[in-house]
């Protein structure tokens, strides 16, 4: 089978371009003598966890389902955080965690007991508390993304926390980034230490959360390592950890639709497709941002194919545009939307009960597996 024969939708996931960022993401880990970890928020395919765990282990987790995920596909250290933790979710947390970060000193106070009492109770495999903290260093631009701004749900301020940290705490963890550069996390880190670098003589590690996109064209690699060696060479004693999610599957995949239909109306052209932006590419009404489909060309004064692309749900606003062919498009045509292994599957839904795209794997021999695919039943099962 080839590629040009799967039958869409279909989400397909290329094994030599998730290589590569492993391999990438490995070497950061090794020049700068800090350990990367994998967030499974921005995908979680775990039929493809064979590949990563070549390279990658340890993951982070924000829910339970995460943590369960994480202990049984991949078999590592998981680093767990979550907004807040309940009496009946802590001890199954517990269980399966080597980290636990508290996102309040409520929490933290609430619960020190109940980890202790596990901890001593487990001697062998206890459970390190740390604690996320707010550098209030705002460095995104989309608002719904942005986890520093003010009045934020996430953290503890350096107010908050005074001159010490509860004894038991033996971590900080900062979330402040998404999709950014390395100049970013320089400027987050710099409040970081302005603000809690008197804490960092009472702990043992620092997580510096995730939103590292080293696996971007023209990230500047050499500087995040030139940053994170001068914060190890600083601090020493600390353990360093990073938690990046969409560099893992950055570019590893795409999503491939066909087109079922033209509608014309009031001078404008729609190609409705076999998918949907809202069901299959919700970070795209998110974001927003418009993603990049293969078959399409720049625009040109003189081409007369311009076309927005429906998706096929009920949802009115289920369309984006514009984007320009060489030539008309009709039904039975394929579009290929790029990078959709990242907040894609881990995202999508059922509305309307929209068919979900089958998951295919695309080996580096060239052989083609296909993962998954999705039937009536699941859509019925999901529902009650």
């Amino acid at each position: 089978m080839n590629i040009s024969d799967i039958k869409t939708p279909a989400f397909v996931v290329y094994e030599e371009r998730l290589r590569n960022n492993l391999e990438l993401i490995c070497s950061v880990k090794k020049q700068a003598g800090i350990n990367i970890i994998m967030a499974f928020k921005a995908n979680a395919l775990w039929r493809t966890f064979p590949i990563i765990k070549e390279y990658i282990k340890d993951s982070t987790a924000s829910s339970l389902n995460e943590m369960k995920l994480g202990r049984e596909f991949l078999g590592g250290n998981v680093h767990t955080y979550c907004p807040a933790y309940t009496d009946e979710s802590i001890t199954e947390f517990l269980k399966g965690s080597s980290h636990i970060t508290f996102n309040s000193l409520g929490q933290h106070k609430r619960f020190e007991g109940t980890v202790l009492s596990y901890n001593n109770w487990n001697p062998e495999k206890k459970v390190s508390m740390g604690l996320r903290v707010n550098p209030q260093c705002s460095v995104i631009e989309t608002d719904i993304y942005n986890p520093a701004l003010p009045g934020s749900r996430f953290g503890v301020t350096a107010e908050e926390i005074g001159c010490n940290l509860p004894e038991t705490i033996e971590g900080l963890h900062f979330h402040a980034l998404c999709e950014s550069t390395s100049f970013d996390l320089k400027k987050v880190l710099d409040a970081f230490e302005c603000q809690f670098g008197h804490l960092l003589q009472q702990i043992k590690w620092v997580n510096m959360g995730g939103g590292h996109l080293m696996t971007r064209q023209g990230y500047d690699i050499n500087h995040l390592i030139a940053i994170l060696s001068e914060f190890k060479s600083k601090y020493p004693w600390l353990d360093v950890i990073l938690e990046p999610g969409s560099a893992f599957t950055w570019r590893t995949g795409d999503l491939i639709t066909g087109v079922v239909d033209i509608v014309k109306n009031q001078g404008i052209s729609t190609a409705i497709i076999d998918a949907s932006f809202a069901c299959h590419m919700p970070d795209c009404l998110e974001m927003p941002y418009k993603p990049t489909i293969s078959e399409s060309i720049e625009p040109d004064v003189c081409c007369k194919f311009k076309y927005r692309i429906g998706g096929n749900s009920c949802l009115s606003g289920d369309y984006m545009g514009d984007w320009y062919f060489p030539c008309e498009l009709k039904a039975g045509d394929r579009l290929t939307f790029e990078d959709m292994n990242h907040y894609t599957t881990v995202k999508t839904t059922m509305f309307n009960g929209l068919q979900h795209p089958a998951i295919v794997l695309a080996h580096s021999d060239g052989s083609i597996h296909t993962l998954r695919e999705f039937t009536y039943e699941d859509y019925k099962n999901r529902m009650s």
